[in-house]
């Protein structure tokens, strides 16, 4: 399961670049490109949507069967084993929820620069006719 959790992660990182890339001011000259390439990546990156609703799923089954640790019988080993258990299923889900708002983001942030760009366009064109 580290395969995926690893996939996860590589693509919120790229889509938290690409996002930066993007909104970063002073950019004016390579806008167009960082617009197209984030076009482009969209597609692909829309498979973090179904994997990451996977993994939500495979922590809320994680959470659901996991055994208590409570009483005498419970050493200070198996507390530990459980609260890191605990620990890293928050992380994991914080990951999940942190990659699907970034898809969107992205998504929302491409959409708002694509018709920017159509109305600079359109803007221009009445300029000479005025």
């Amino acid at each position: 399961m580290a395969l995926e959790w690893a996939a996860i992660g590589a693509v919120t990182a790229a889509e938290a670049l690409i996002l930066l890339l993007l909104t970063m001011p002073g950019l004016g000259g390579m806008r167009k490109g960082l617009i197209a390439v984030s076009r482009t990546a969209l597609q692909p990156l829309l498979a973090v949507v179904p994997l990451s609703l996977f993994l939500a799923l495979e922590i809320y089954w994680k959470y659901e069967h996991m055994t208590e640790c409570k009483g005498p019988q419970c050493g200070p080993m198996e507390r530990d084993r459980a609260q890191k258990s605990v620990i890293k299923s928050q992380r994991n889900a914080i990951l999940v929820a942190g990659a699907l708002l970034l898809y969107w983001t992205l998504y929302r942030v491409t959409a708002m620069m694509v018709r920017m760009e159509q109305l600079s366009a359109q803007l221009k064109k009445l300029k000479p006719s005025e």
